[in-house]
């Protein structure tokens, strides 16, 4: 079987003989039942493949649908003047990528449409284009945009030249309300959904279906669509691994699926990440190595935003739907993103929102580890493995100066202002990534511990002071009774008191007691 990876064209998978998806049910949908669409997902989820397909469509091409739903569905195959703007093609780090994108693609549709001397800004460019191409083809205009906010979201932490990218696309893209008469369809995608009040305030027309149950598994593939085009890599998958197929089918399952785009909605796996298992036959976090979500990283650390919140957190719709112009509400970009999705829906709690799979929850917080506490990537796994074999083999002392020594280096100049959170989200990092049974912030009767971690043979309770001391750390443990909870373990329980400071940037002492 042929994977289509990295392969964004319709015209090249159907003619390459690779796997294809068929979503062409639901592209003839949006094609006959509206005109002007929205679509937010991730990266590396499909998007592009989608315009691509309904741009085959829109030109008639009715060679490559053969086999696919909408074969049977279309009867008459017209043929539209498509323009295709795909804005994932810079890195947007000066004031002229962005105009030199948008003038390319001006240039090239005025080649075929022919320009007009008056028409000086990419607006007005844009605008005769529209009215040219329905003038002299008789039929109007099919515009289709990739990553529309690829701009906006490379230019987050530059405030002045995203403002001055803001004001370029709200104009731009407010030319399909103005020229309504000669646009037949219109589709854009991107990641995130920014609010009304920024650049689509003068496109209000457009239908965002980024969170409708019907489209919720457009781009993504089902449980059901695994089962059906991929049952020959499934077979392939669990012969090289020495597996059977319905443990490869739950490893999958726990490594990419999970995405929900609805309440209620049909789950989708990763497409980028299962088709390269499938062809390397082997689970790595394929999405997470084609690219780092520094943006996100910057606004993490700019806002102080406490991680431990992130897991089980409650949102309304309204809160998912958009992006403020000023990025101080981090869950939808982190939703958009792909990095949280819908695990849960309450009529009364609103979503409930949590990791989709093990690739980006492992993924996420490996990445932000060397932000947090400056240890290179390249060594990170060797903390953690350290860390890993102290805590097995009830040392504490000993993980707790290999902790010191991975904070010992972090520059004294801290992105946030928050000395505190920023700690505490350091060691929710470092805790969460050794992959055992952490509890962070766990209620007892007295009150909440800062952390409690659970091996096989032991337990560490932790509390944690910045700027005290740990004596005060160790004497809170005992007058709240935090460990009550394992007092008839079987297990040893260490009873741990830390104390970080905030001018060496590190642990500064501990006190360890074994509970008696």
């Amino acid at each position: 079987m042929k994977y289509p990876i990295g392969i964004q064209q319709f015209e090249k998978i159907r003619k390459g003989g690779y796997v294809y998806v068929d979503k062409t049910a639901q592209v003839y949908q949006l094609a006959t039942q509206g005109s002007y669409y929205f679509l937010s997902r991730p990266r590396r989820f499909g998007k592009s493949l989608l315009l691509s397909t309904l741009e085959a469509y829109f030109l008639g091409k009715k060679e490559l649908f053969e086999g696919l739903a909408l074969e049977h569905l279309e009867t008459e195959w017209k043929q539209y003047p498509v323009l295709h703007l795909d804005l994932n093609v810079d890195v947007y780090d000066t004031s002229h990528n962005l105009e030199q994108v948008l003038n390319e693609a001006l240039s090239q549709w005025e080649t075929v449409y022919g320009s007009n001397s008056n028409e000086v800004t990419p607006s007005l460019r844009f605008k005769g284009i529209i009215r040219r191409a329905c003038e002299q083809t008789g039929k109007q205009v099919v515009i289709l945009v990739d990553e529309y906010d690829k701009p906006l979201l490379s230019t987050i932490d530059r405030k002045d030249l995203h403002d001055t990218y803001r004001n370029t696309l709200k104009g731009f893209y407010g030319v399909l309300k103005s020229q309504d008469a000669y646009i037949r369809f219109a589709f854009l995608t991107g990641v995130s959904r920014f609010s009304h009040v920024s650049i689509f305030s003068d496109l209000n027309n457009l239908e965002d279906i980024s969170m409708d149950r019907e489209y919720a598994a457009i781009c993504g593939i089902t449980e059901d669509e695994l089962r059906a085009y991929f049952r020959e890599s499934i077979k392939a998958f669990a012969v090289a691994n020495g597996m059977a197929e319905e443990v490869v089918c739950c490893a999958l399952k726990q490594q990419y699926d999970g995405y929900h785009f609805s309440e209620h909605g049909v789950g989708v796996y990763n497409p980028f990440s299962l088709l390269n298992a499938f062809k390397k036959k082997k689970m790595s976090d394929y999405w997470f190595k084609t690219g780092t979500p520094t943006f996100l990283v910057k606004l993490l650390q700019a806002n102080d935003y406490d991680l431990r919140r992130l897991k089980g957190i409650y949102v309304d719709g309204s809160t998912l739907a958009g992006v403020d112009e000023e990025y101080t509400d981090l869950i939808p970009v982190l939703f958009q993103s792909g990095y949280l999705t819908i695990a849960d829906y309450d009529a009364e709690l609103g979503y409930r929102l949590d990791f989709p799979n093990q690739e980006v929850e492992r993924g996420f917080f490996d990445f932000l580890m060397p932000s947090y506490t400056c240890v290179n990537k390249s060594e990170v796994q060797s903390y953690l493995n350290r860390l890993t074999a102290a805590l097995r083999q009830g040392r504490p002392d000993e993980w707790l100066q290999t902790l010191q020594a991975m904070l010992s280096r972090k520059s004294y100049l801290m992105a946030g202002g928050d000395k505190e959170v920023h700690f505490q989200n350091t060691l929710y990092l470092i805790f969460m990534m050794l992959g055992y049974n952490v509890q962070v912030e766990q209620a007892t009767s007295q009150g909440r511990m800062d952390v409690a971690i659970e091996t096989r043979d032991y337990v560490y309770v932790l509390e944690l002071k910045l700027d005290k001391s740990a004596e005060e750390a160790l004497q809170q443990i005992k007058d709240k009774q935090y460990a009550r909870a394992f007092q008839d373990d079987p297990r040893k329980v260490f009873l741990i008191g830390v104390n970080f400071s905030s001018g060496t940037r590190t642990v500064e002492g501990w006190l360890v007691e074994e509970l008696h």
